[in-house]
């Protein structure tokens, strides 16, 4: 009955979160949406007055004064959008063909993250837009991303300095907050250090980042991030590790590190005799100081509410109290913000705070007649974050980590540990003997949680896959409930509940046993037949070209052969479902055909001189929100820890404007990639006007041969390169005859290993002790 009481406001949640996700979908139609609400609302007060007036023994039915408050909290969100959207409507605009140059003054609100392509990317606000000589004013959010070195002033881009980006703007998609993506190709100028407050904080975490810097191992940069959210030193390895074996909420300013931070100054201020009201007091003075430190982002902001209404649930000893003041809560920040109705982590934050009220002590319950009892109280937690928040990742990858609860169990008590200490190393900057010794000891707990994460993401099978999609999203539910009920309920009881039991048994089995035997042959079992260390592989999709580069977790695509099919095949086997850097040489058939496989899972686009197929398979994939780039002779980049320079085409070459003959030439290397030339389908005439420029950097260990093999080519490019393994990309018999025998009799003739794709099927190399290792799908 008490959670029921609880529960009373999940209506008004619920009629908030539909609104504003439709309102932010739809921004054109929130006026009328809008009207339509209140007009309702107006109504029904009518209705309840006249009732009441009625009734005046019983009053107003609860459920009507319910459906009132819900009717307002929807229109109240939509409203939002309404009286917001001229204004993002009219920013929007100035940056609709996407190349259009902008200038952007605006203040950084959010952490600068490193993202895998090399890039930086911050929130800001946005307080002016010029564009030539027009510009008009603006109070709206955006994301800014940027090349490292073209920042003026690195050390002083921090939240709350002022920027100016220079560079290009793609709208956002519906329903994204940032009204823009500034790509600050021209840089970004800081005109104003972070002052005040934001100054300080800004000192502190670098200053934390400077003392744990020299010392060893990987758990070294995990302690900022532990500590104050902080990430920069994280290496990319232990980042993708981290993910792999569900840690990387540890790194995340969450709920958790707040009530944390809060329950160490209730226990402070309780031990010096502080009465109910000062030890509130001071819990929310700490708290503040702790969001003001971390950066008061909206991430932040929505952790810090979640974790007061946690400890306000745990000081009033009552569930329903705290499901109440969640429930109003997340309504009141909808309305606030309707674009958190969008937001994974928002959900997923208010996911894991409602598991926490409603199923962490019934967990814990069921486990304690199993185990012991702190083992089931330490079990509980992890287990009711992972059955709640679960179907909401499967969105995300859809995957289940195998050993997701068995690693939070074994790095969570080492979590406190390294949050405290790091966070006291933190506030010591001016005592650098404390500092030091501070950050040393928070390394300890740091490591182990390194050390944790990097053993069990290489344990076989860490994730199993999972259907797609929301049907993958409702079978995990079920599946989540179904194990909800057989560890809640006893084994010994009523009739119901042996049958409640053996049902969600049977469920949980047919489920699981649909959902993974639906994609184990072509994911899993065929994972578990792929060389892990990988660099560059070469998928088999026929007469076609889609080799995969792989850097510190970074993954480019360079083609994506001529159909979807094998390419998703192929992705799938080898568990890449990101790509960070796509690279569509040209705009053959053979290189673009298989973009559907790719679209929305594509973060930067790079391409050659396109015609109308080409730019149609591009223009795809912005829309589905990736970063498009022309390649020209000169330009670079990262990936992961490697680097890529593009060396043909040469920008404005009328002698080869479209097609083979303008095909993207990539030389990938460092960061784990043996030095790799990737020709697309270049002729021999360009062949040796690539020689010719000097763009080489030879010897190369991988060579991916052009144009699958065929007799135009240049032997003296291929001299010139001195390939270790000669990579062909080509179909089992094809109607070209590729490769031609003259070409291979050129790739003997410089001493290059031959591994081609319609004999060999998957090729995978890495740089091994003794040069290039190939490995071959049919042959090992």
């Amino acid at each position: 009955m008490r959670h029921s009481r609880g529960l009373r406001l999940v209506p008004v949640v619920a009629a908030a979160w539909v609104t504003a996700a439709v309102a932010i979908q739809l921004p054109a139609w929130t006026g009328a949406l809008s009207l339509a609400l209140w007009t309702a609302v107006a109504v029904t007060m009518c209705v309840a007055a006249f009732l009441g007036r009625g009734m005046p023994r019983h009053g107003v039915p609860a459920a009507l004064l319910l459906l009132v408050v819900s009717l307002a909290a929807a229109a109240a969100a939509a409203s939002h959008v309404a009286l917001a959207q001229p204004a993002r409507a009219e920013v929007a605009a100035m940056a609709l063909d996407g190349g259009r140059a902008v200038d952007v003054v605006a203040r950084v609100v959010g952490k600068v993250e490193r993202r895998a392509d090399g890039s930086q990317a911050f929130d800001a606000r946005a307080t002016r837009f010029t564009t030539g000589p027009n510009g008009r004013n603006a109070d709206v959010e955006v994301v800014v991303r940027v090349a490292p070195q073209d920042v003026d002033i690195p050390d002083a881009l921090d939240v709350g300095s002022e920027v100016v980006a220079r560079g290009t703007a793609r709208p956002g998609r519906p329903g994204e907050r940032a009204v823009l993506t500034v790509w600050a190709s021209r840089g970004v100028e800081v005109t104003t250090a972070p002052t005040g407050p934001s100054a300080v904080t800004a000192a502190l975490r670098r200053g934390l980042v400077r003392a744990v810097g020299g010392m060893p191992g990987a758990g070294a940069g995990l302690v900022p991030g532990l500590a104050v959210g902080d990430t920069s030193a994280v290496a990319p390895e232990l980042d993708a590790a981290m993910k792999a074996s569900s840690l990387s909420h540890l790194t995340a300013v969450s709920g958790a590190n707040c009530a944390l931070v809060v329950g160490i100054a209730f226990a402070v201020a309780a031990l010096l005799g502080a009465s109910r009201a000062g030890r509130v007091a001071v819990g929310m003075a700490v708290l503040i100081g702790f969001v003001v430190l971390v950066t008061p982002e909206p991430s932040v902001i929505r952790a810090a509410a979640m974790a007061a209404i946690a400890m306000l649930a745990v000081l009033l000893g009552r569930t329903a109290a705290g499901t109440a003041v969640l429930s109003l809560s997340v309504a009141v920040l909808l309305i606030t913000d309707p674009w958190l109705a969008a937001s994974l982590g928002f959900t997923l934050s208010v996911a894991a705070t409602g598991a926490l009220l409603l199923f962490a002590r019934p967990l814990a319950g069921g486990l304690g007649r199993r185990m012991p009892r702190p083992l089931a109280l330490a079990l509980s937690i992890p287990l009711a974050a992972q059955l709640a928040c679960g179907p909401l990742l499967v969105l995300i990858e859809p995957t289940i980590p195998l050993y997701g609860v068995l690693a939070n169990l074994l790095a969570e008590p080492a979590a406190p540990a390294a949050t405290v200490l790091g966070l006291a190393a933190c506030l010591a900057l001016p005592f650098p003997w404390l500092q030091s010794g501070l950050a040393a000891l928070a390394w300890l707990p740091a490591s182990w949680i390194a050390a944790t994460a990097g053993t069990v993401s290489t344990l076989p099978a860490e994730a199993l896959p999972w259907l797609e999609g929301w049907p993958g999203a409702a079978a995990l539910a079920v599946v989540g409930a179904a194990v909800g009920a057989i560890v809640v309920l006893p084994r010994r009881g009523g009739r119901w509940r042996l049958v409640a039991r053996a049902g969600s048994v049977t469920l949980v089995a047919a489920l699981a046993g649909v959902a993974l035997g639906s994609t184990a042959l072509t994911t899993v079992a065929g994972r578990w037949t792929l060389p892990s260390q990988w660099s560059v592989l070469a998928c088999d999709v026929g007469q076609g070209d889609a080799v995969l580069l792989r850097s510190a977790g970074a993954v480019a695509l360079v083609d994506t052969g001529p159909d979807p099919a094998p390419l998703t095949a192929c992705l799938d086997r080898v568990g890449v479902s990101r790509i960070d850097l796509l690279v569509l040489t040209h705009s053959d058939l053979d290189h673009i055909g298989g973009v559907a496989a790719v679209t929305g899972r594509v973060d930067t686009v790079l391409h050659g001189p396109d015609d109308a197929p080409g730019r149609t398979a591009v223009q795809r994939l912005t829309a589905a929100g990736a970063h498009e780039l022309a390649a020209s002779t000169g330009m670079s980049g990262a990936l992961g820890d490697a680097r890529w320079r593009v060396l043909w085409p040469r920008a404005d070459d009328r002698a080869f404007p479209v097609g083979n003959d303008a095909s993207v030439v990539l030389d990938v290397r460092g960061g784990g990639i043996p030095p790799t030339l990737l020709l697309g389908d270049l002729s021999a005439s360009p062949q040796r006007s690539l020689t010719a420029s000097g763009a080489l950097d030879p010897p190369y260990a991988v060579l991916k041969v052009a144009h699958h093999g065929s007799a135009d080519q240049d032997a003296g490019l291929y001299a010139a390169s001195r390939p270790g393994v000669a990579l062909v990309t080509v179909g089992v018999d094809n109607d070209y005859g590729h490769p031609r025998d003259e070409t291979l009799a050129v790739l003997d003739d410089v001493g290059a290993r031959i591994a081609r794709t319609d004999q060999d099927g998957i090729i995978a190399l890495w740089a091994g002790g003794a040069g290039v290792v190939v490995w071959r799908e049919h042959g090992g």
